[in-house]
């Protein structure tokens, strides 16, 4: 018997498409009522510490991919520490458990120097491929490796790539996770629902624009090799940021290592940074201090 041809997303039922819908959605807005200090605007830098996990993650072998890789390690982020450190900033790094295991003393110094360390998948595995079971097990695997390498027990996911399954939020209900940053539905801090229920998880969001991989990333086989100039880059962070410290908001980056900490980008860290604490009005806190305190003050109160 001949199998009938799967629906096309125009024969869905509304049932179907709802309840893909509301699988993993913003809830309530948890925008502040004020920021500590009464600080105008709050700065949440954060760093993807892939490192070879690039390269892992799909089976690669690449020496050189690796070496790439490499060095994030051990170029990017000893130039990003002496910024956030030689500023007084504080940061969140999301970390592969294997890069943690790679690089355990990286991880330490962070967490001794008073940042962050979250949860990043365990090879930078891709969760919407990955079975229910295997998805779990990977990220209690790495959430203990990261609390083993580091003394620091993770409260935050970021997924790989931002790649967030049909699976991954009641895991990290589960697993009474803080927040979650990997979505996309707003600026400000919310809560996200898990099949339309308040799931207590906070939202710190991301997005592309704020992102340095989609501006630098290229590869040399392909006829398209998209770049935008250092400057460029600058421009578009620091508009976001104004455009924050504008509306009393949270202005969020994402950056990565082996991408951001080359001699002629990683300037873009430092300037940023400079811009902020010129306005004597920021507040630089990493993504978990970001979370609690919007939870805590946010104007919407859970129903």
């Amino acid at each position: 018997m001949t199998e009938p041809a799967p629906m096309q997303p125009w024969q869905w039922e509304e049932p179907h498409w709802r309840k893909l819908v509301n699988r993993a959605r913003a809830g309530r807005s948890l925008h502040p009522t004020h920021w500590p200090d009464n600080k105008r605007c709050a700065v949440a830098l954060s760093f993807d510490s892939d490192h070879e996990t690039n390269e892992l993650r799909d089976g690669g072998k690449s020496i050189g991919r690796l070496s790439w890789g490499q060095y994030g390690g051990r170029v990017g982020i000893p130039r990003i520490r002496e910024i956030l450190n030689r500023h007084a900033v504080p940061a969140s790094f999301y970390v592969p458990a294997v890069t943690a295991l790679l690089h355990p003393d990286e991880q330490r110094a962070l967490v001794a120097e008073g940042h962050e360390i979250g949860i990043h998948g365990w090879i930078h595995e891709l969760n919407s491929v990955l079975p229910e079971s295997d998805e779990r097990d990977l990220m209690l695997r790495a959430a203990d490796v990261l609390e083993s390498v580091s003394g620091q027990r993770p409260v935050g996911l970021r997924t790989p790539s931002w790649d967030f399954s049909d699976a991954t939020l009641s895991i990290e209900k589960e697993m009474g996770l803080l927040y979650d940053s990997s979505l996309m539905a707003d600026e400000s801090c919310y809560e996200l629902l898990l099949d339309g229920e308040p799931s207590g998880i906070v939202e710190v969001p991301v997005e592309w624009v704020r992102d340095d991989a989609v501006y630098f990333m290229m590869n040399r086989f392909q006829s398209l090799r998209p770049y935008t100039a250092p400057t460029d880059v600058l421009d578009i962070f620091v508009r976001e940021f104004e455009a924050a410290y504008q509306e009393g908001g949270l202005f969020q980056l994402t950056m990565h290592p082996h991408i951001i900490g080359y001699r002629s980008r990683i300037w873009i860290l430092e300037e940023v940074i400079r811009r902020a604490k010129a306005t004597d009005d920021v507040w630089f806190a990493t993504h978990a201090d970001i979370a609690r305190w919007s939870l805590a003050h946010s104007r919407e109160k859970a129903a």
